[in-house]
């Protein structure tokens, strides 16, 4: 195996791993949609609205790809993905908020305007796991597809039932942040000498342990604010 060949097949895990995890929501909120459509549109729904989402997704992938290739931006994108998996390791209802409809349309339409919202997160992590690689970015928005209509349940189950793999998850979106800030030209400026390889990894590991300890950090302050709700006062 050439080294081209494994760094791409270590991106495509990666661009796997990002969709199981941030694809969930995206499910949820159409299965929730959908709900009060009669059983026989319900399918239609799904799927139209899955389509619709995966559309809307792919124009705005286009857009930070492209973002991504100017100077500086790299830094922002880093910094929205570290917010993207603390918030992974915060637990969260929005999904709650989202109205069932009996409408095949209006199902399609709170989808569209849902996913517009929540689809951020997917497509700044497959654009930064991605460098560049249209191949991979192709790869990625196509393999959303199955995991939004499909597996929302299954991938629910999965993470409740593993729970660290969340972690997992969330620290490797922290590699790939800190990755993607030791690539912009200013922080690439400063690396004092030390080889590329080197530069990169130590970024992605620091960007890793920031994640995790941020996640931990929130998690116990939460816990403590339960059992003590005076406290948060």
């Amino acid at each position: 195996m050439t080294p081209e060949t494994g760094g791409f097949l270590l991106a495509l895990l990666q661009i796997i791993w990002i969709n199981i995890l941030l694809s969930g929501d995206n499910a949820v909120v159409i299965a929730l949609a959908c709900r009060g459509l009669p059983p026989e549109m319900r399918k239609w729904g799904v799927i139209f609205g899955a389509g619709v989402a995966v559309a809307m997704r792919i124009g705005f992938t286009i857009v930070v790809a492209t973002l991504m290739g100017l100077p500086y931006l790299k830094i922002i994108g880093g910094l929205l993905l570290f917010w993207i998996a603390i918030q992974l390791l915060h637990d969260n209802d929005d999904e709650a908020d989202i109205a069932a409809t009996h409408s095949i349309w209006s199902a399609v339409r709170t989808i569209a305007i849902a996913d517009l919202v929540m689809s951020l997160d997917n497509v700044v992590a497959i654009a930064a796991a991605a460098k560049g690689s249209w191949t991979l970015i192709i790869i990625g928005l196509a393999m959303s597809v199955p995991l939004i209509v499909f597996g929302a349940t299954l991938i629910i189950t999965i993470l409740e039932r593993y729970p660290v793999l969340v972690w997992a998850g969330a620290a490797l979106l922290g590699w790939v942040a800190g990755n993607l800030i030791a690539e912009d030209p200013l922080v690439h400026s400063a690396k004092l000498g030390l080889p590329d390889e080197v530069f990169s990894s130590g970024a992605g590991l620091l960007g890793a342990a920031i994640v995790v300890l941020a996640g931990w950090l929130l998690r116990r302050r939460k816990k403590e604010e339960e059992e003590d709700p005076a406290s948060s006062g």
